[in-house]
């Protein structure tokens, strides 16, 4: 429950700094309707690539051609890059009033634009470790595919500092990969604690969406329907920049910068401890 708390702390100190800045909001929704448009174009792009095979026995279908997978690999590197693009203006915007500053769209867009190719490197690095997994687990059956599943969790939790690293401190993509490494291994503690607390806060807000107008769907779909999809929509928004202030605060505070008195140490501190005994046994 100790932990738990900590994480609810955490969360109503993000909040606390959204309310101060909430233009913040407005990144993952604009990275959100790009990232849509994106795999729009580039879906429609790999059908058109898609040849006819005819079967005697079953008749014509679809299959797809090398140039399907050309499409489908840059569409996937594109809604990355604009996915980490967006998740680094949004921390370049917590970053900058954590540090004491007063962020607008525009002061959080050109700081991250600095730093937009060692972000797409980034995007490149995850896309393509996402790629090999995903084969992996296609060709080693269920508990393959479990096994990847948490191979791919692992790399989330480790590289999970890679973009406070590149946009707060400058590092490259592969530098920025060692940093939040690095951090990890030196100031490794409650983390994923912490991370998997929001997303229980984060699941039992949206729960409380679901149920409140999933329950007016049914009485009156003409009205619980649109209210349900607007809630799910701006609670994503709302939790996903919650996400990138945390995540720039713990940077902060990982690295020794202050947090211009929006978390309180306390609450901080129990995201992190001095490596131990649970960490320690796989670094």
């Amino acid at each position: 429950m100790s932990r738990f708390s900590n994480s609810w702390t955490l969360a109503k100190e993000s909040w606390g700094v959204l309310r101060q800045d909430k233009e913040l909001v407005a990144i993952p929704v604009a990275s959100a309707a790009i990232s849509v448009v994106v795999a729009i174009v580039f879906g429609g792009g790999a059908y058109f690539t898609l040849e006819t095979v005819t079967d005697p026995q079953v008749g014509d279908s679809l299959e797809p051609t090398p140039l399907t997978y050309v499409v489908g690999v840059v569409g996937l590197l594109v809604i990355g890059v604009v996915a980490q693009f967006f998740a680094g203006v949004l921390i370049a915007g917590a970053n900058e009033r954590l540090a004491g500053g007063n962020p607008t769209l525009g002061s959080a867009f050109a700081l991250a634009k600095k730093h937009f190719w060692a972000l797409t490197g980034w995007a490149a690095i995850n896309v393509t470790v996402g790629l090999i997994l995903s084969a992996i687990a296609d060709r080693t059956g269920p508990l393959g595919d479990i096994a990847m599943r948490l191979v791919g969790m692992a790399w989330n939790v480790v590289t999970w500092l890679a973009v406070p690293a590149i946009v707060i401190e400058g590092h490259g993509p592969i530098e920025g990969v060692k940093r939040s490494v690095e951090l990890l291994k030196r100031t490794w503690g409650e983390n994923v604690i912490a991370q998997a607390g929001l997303g229980i806060i984060g699941m039992l807000v949206m729960l409380a969406g679901i149920v409140v107008f999933g329950a007016l769907s049914f009485v009156l779909p003409i009205v619980g329907i649109p209210l349900l999809v607007l809630y799910i929509a701006v609670a994503s928004a709302i939790l996903a920049a919650l996400g990138g202030i945390f995540r720039a605060a713990l940077y902060r505070y990982a690295v020794g910068l202050p947090n211009g008195g929006a978390f309180p140490e306390a609450a901080l501190a129990g995201a992190f401890k001095p490596k131990g005994s649970g960490f320690k046994k796989f670094m």
